[in-house]
């Protein structure tokens, strides 16, 4: 599987003005080695951001994390967007520790690519887990969060 990594962030920043207006960064997009996707966005230490002790607001780290779901779901199936319709079903994040400064979310496809799409192809609505990893820059976990996508057939 080839990834292009810039179309990947352009193309969440097309579709989630959102993420453009956190000033979300997409840094990576790629295989991980499992079959599936990993992808990394990071959020930039902003006042803009911060809540009353400092450091990023929950509600920013929640959709720090939800987009780097969303880019690893639009890197893994961009081949399938012409029959099927990705959407979050559900989420859960636990916040470990104080955020300060910027922070990265590294999500990974919690199933392989071929799986979800085996599922879809029988005529099911798969659903899958993305799991995020929340950390400092110098890779410290703050949160941890999973978020369940689904493949919705187009109708």
């Amino acid at each position: 599987m080839s990834i292009d990594a810039d179309a990947v962030g352009a193309g969440m920043l097309q579709a989630v003005p959102f993420a453009r207006t956190l000033g979300f960064e997409f840094v990576e997009a790629a295989p991980d080695g499992d079959g599936g996707v990993r992808t990394v966005v990071r959020l930039p230490d902003s006042p803009a951001t911060h809540n009353h002790v400092g450091g990023p607001h929950a509600g920013a780290i929640f959709t720090l994390g939800e987009t780097a779901s969303g880019a690893v779901v639009l890197a893994a199936f961009a081949h399938l967007l012409d029959r099927a319709v990705p959407l979050a079903v559900r989420a859960d994040i636990a916040y470990k520790r104080l955020a300060l400064g910027t922070i990265h979310a590294t999500a990974r496809l919690g199933r392989p690519v071929a799986e979800i799409a085996a599922e879809l192809d029988a005529g099911t609505r798969p659903e899958f887990p993305v799991l995020v990893e929340i950390s400092t820059e110098d890779g410290e976990t703050t949160a941890e969060m999973t978020v369940i996508w689904t493949l919705r057939p187009q109708r």
